[in-house]
């Protein structure tokens, strides 16, 4: 592959616009021609390798691996980077059916997928947002406001009767182990699966006014509460709808917005419901908090232990401090999933 580079004297406004209209089929066989970004201002992506399953793989519906996550055009770089590292490293690759929920109908990002993803197995969902925009309240951080990050509470309603279970994972994540592993945890009665954290200060994640009022506090009666993390679970789809835990967050974020108990997005909800009634599963299924805080998106390094997956959980992304030349340490990790590809004029042969 080579690259165009203009010795003419053509201006370059006048060149570009000729290319478009013109492409240049040279008679070595050689096309010209501009990649450009589609609507929306998408990054473009190089397609990724096909994977295959190993021979011990089956290939029935009881051997099908569900993960869903948000589509979005703000993190779809993300989105592809960690399809591509559960993809990589996955026994059994042909076994997944992806399910992304989007908030917006935009055909550039399902061609983008398709692109990249030639051979993966997905469906996208439409999260109707004005199913959480009179609930939302105000938190620390823009990012935690948007209506797609409350699309988690509703899986059970959007998706297909046959998905019974599901791993739900955000957008800026990577796995390095094989996530059959944790898809196969025993949720032993439990509706969400997720590692818990509980030496955590858990009352940080609520206010004074919450503490201060005992009919409140009183929810924990009875229970440990821990700390988890909603960006990486094993949720049992049927028991969730089952047993109406959909209706029992939103309850909570109604009574966020009368009293202002919390400060955080959609985490605080959930732990109200379901901290210290989860099962727990191994920490290596969830390195978070590697975007830094929530203000500041410092520079974090590795928690001690093996590692099955990377959470850039906190406001600093991997994709834009790359971008930027300011990369962490830690972010280093993330840049081989990139698929990401610059636009850029080119040449094919």
């Amino acid at each position: 592959m080579a690259f165009w580079s203009s010795s003419s004297p053509l201006p370059l406004l006048g060149l570009l616009s000729y290319l478009l209209l013109h492409p240049i089929i040279s008679t070595s066989g050689i096309r010209v021609g501009i990649i450009r970004k589609p609507a929306f201002d998408l990054p473009v992506f190089r397609e990724a390798p096909a994977f295959v399953n190993a021979k011990e793989c089956g290939f029935g519906e009881a051997d099908k691996i569900h993960i869903s996550m948000t589509l979005d055009a703000n993190y779809l770089r993300g989105t592809m980077a960690a399809v591509l590292s559960i993809l990589q490293h996955s026994t059994c690759p042909e076994n997944f059916a992806f399910h992304f929920l989007a908030a917006r109908s935009e055909p550039e990002i399902y061609s983008s997928l398709n692109s990249t993803f030639p051979y993966l197995k997905f469906k996208i969902y439409h999260f109707d947002s004005n199913r959480v925009r009179g609930k939302i309240s105000k938190s620390i951080r823009q990012a935690l406001d948007q209506p797609l990050n409350y699309a988690r509470i509703y899986l059970a309603d959007i998706l297909p009767p046959e998905v019974g279970r599901v791993i739900y994972l955000d957008s800026d994540v990577i796995v390095v182990d094989d996530i059959s592993k944790l898809w196969s945890v025993d949720l032993d009665g439990k509706v969400v699966a997720a590692p818990e954290y509980c030496h955590a200060n858990f009352t940080n994640y609520f206010t004074e006014a919450f503490w201060n009022n005992s009919s409140l506090a009183s929810t924990f009666e009875g229970r440990n509460p821990c700390y988890f993390n909603t960006g990486v679970m094993v949720l049992d789809v049927d028991k969730w709808k089952k047993e109406g835990y959909t209706q029992q967050v939103e309850e909570w974020m109604l009574v966020q917005k009368q009293r202002r108990i919390y400060h955080l997005g959609s985490l605080p909800p959930f732990l109200l419901v379901l901290a210290g009634n989860i099962k727990a599963v191994d920490h290596r299924w969830n390195q978070h908090g590697l975007g830094g805080d929530n203000l500041e998106g410092k520079c974090r390094s590795l928690h001690p232990g093996p590692i099955s997956l990377l959470h850039w959980s906190g406001k600093g992304k991997p994709w834009l401090r790359l971008d930027c030349r300011k990369p962490c340490p830690i972010d280093h990790l993330w840049a081989p999933y990139d698929l990401y590809r610059p636009s850029r004029t080119w040449l094919e042969e």
